[in-house]
């Protein structure tokens, strides 16, 4: 598990083939490296990745053609800037929301704008997915955790602060950008408790008038 908080960014220093699948390095400092261990779970741009090898500067991790079919890691090259997060130790603080690394999605970033100091970005996200995004809901992009300020049909709007822009990769998204998407846990277990017949009473509006769903 993550937290969606970014504890540095990195830059991928090598991309080649192993068996149909992809060798991927990355290096950073600001993460002690030399604490952590093979088979250590690392979340790459919100994917949740293993390391296979560490180094004093980084590690190395195999993506498979599945990963690769489903994220945005097929727009990687060597240099492309990452978002880092060793995964969650008990006991430490929660400061974002509860982050799997199980990418739902590919979001496109469709605008751009200034927001006072802030950064607004309009995300375009498939329309099947849309009905896990609402109004004040957490969403996770390329390993941020994020509050969704508006839904219009399959797009939702985000708002940047300076110092999310200058830690994250975020800043330099361009209109265009493709980007990792995970939806709330909460969002796909109240689709399955919704969908799944009980006798609980538990309904939809059950949920709404408690604040659950909109």
């Amino acid at each position: 598990m993550f937290t969606g908080i970014v504890r540095a960014v990195g830059r991928v220093s090598s991309l080649r083939s192993s068996g149909g699948d992809l060798r991927l390095g990355v290096r950073a400092d600001g993460l002690p490296w030399r604490e952590f261990q093979v088979g250590e779970s690392i979340a790459v741009n919100g994917v949740c990745l293993t390391a296979i090898a560490l180094h004093d500067d980084g590690f190395d991790t195999d993506v498979s053609r599945e990963t690769m079919s489903v994220t945005a890691f097929r727009n990687l090259e060597t240099g492309s800037r990452v978002n880092l997060e060793p995964s969650l130790a008990l006991g430490e603080r929660l400061g974002g929301h509860l982050v799997t690394g199980h990418v739902d999605c590919i979001g496109r970033v469709v605008g751009r704008n200034s927001d006072g100091k802030s950064l607004r970005l309009d995300v375009e996200i498939p329309v099947e997915y849309s009905r896990y995004v609402a109004r004040k809901g957490s969403v996770c992009i390329d390993g941020v955790s994020l509050t969704i300020n508006a839904v219009s049909g399959n797009r939702f709007s985000v708002n940047i602060i300076p110092h999310t822009a200058n830690v994250t990769i975020i800043g330099g998204y361009e209109v265009g950008t493709e980007v990792n998407i995970e939806v709330d846990l909460l969002a796909r277990y109240l689709e399955r408790l919704l969908d799944a017949p009980d006798d609980s009473g538990i309904s939809r509006e059950f949920l709404k008038a408690h604040g659950y769903v909109d």
